[in-house]
């Protein structure tokens, strides 16, 4: 079963993933950051097919998708 991990404190609230996800599992917080941004949060893991459309879109590379114990790294950072 797929995981996506967002890290809050790399998250400046773009909402890019909340869009871009085919199965609507992310959603905004209602918290905020200590650098005052509203963070990406999954709402809905068990519904996340591993497509990886929200990491691809994070412009901060925010996101970290684990499908079958492999961690698929996009960016080397």
């Amino acid at each position: 079963m797929p995981a996506v991990t967002i890290d809050k404190n790399h998250c400046k609230g773009c909402e890019l993933c909340v869009k871009a996800c085919p199965q609507q599992i992310l959603s905004m917080s209602k918290d905020i950051t200590v650098k005052g941004y509203f963070y990406a949060q999954v709402h809905d893991p068990s519904r996340c097919i591993g497509c990886m459309i929200c990491a691809i879109t994070c412009p901060d590379a925010a996101i970290e998708v684990r499908t079958a114990g492999q961690v698929y790294s996009l960016f080397d950072y």
